[in-house]
């Protein structure tokens, strides 16, 4: 149910804040795009970091992103263990809560 509304919320942001909202989709672009570390890498730095800093939003919408990219729960799983290192209890507890939430819906 989040991320309908978080897509939701982003389009209302968008039609708001045009301009804000374009530059930070072209830095993501930007970002993402395979360079010296490949788009798979950074996508599950990406599902790592949503989970240390524990936003949910971006956690679900990165680990569904990681599926769809043809990741496997394995490697998500294995990229959210460096999140708990890093991030202790708390990472461990939205990984629990949210990754597996979404790695089970597959």
């Amino acid at each position: 149910m989040i991320m309908p509304d978080l897509r939701k919320a982003l389009e209302r942001f968008g039609k708001q804040n045009g301009e804000v909202f374009q530059a930070f989709q072209n830095l993501h672009s930007q970002v993402i795009a395979d360079g010296v570390l490949d788009t798979k890498t950074k996508k599950l730095m990406m599902v790592a970091v949503a989970a240390a800093i524990r936003c949910e939003p971006c956690l679900r919408l990165h680990v569904r992103d990681a599926l769809e990219m043809g990741m496997t729960r394995e490697e998500i799983v294995e990229a959210c263990n460096v999140a708990i290192l890093m991030g202790g209890g708390p990472s461990m507890a939205y990984t629990a809560l949210h990754v597996m939430d979404e790695l089970d819906k597959k």
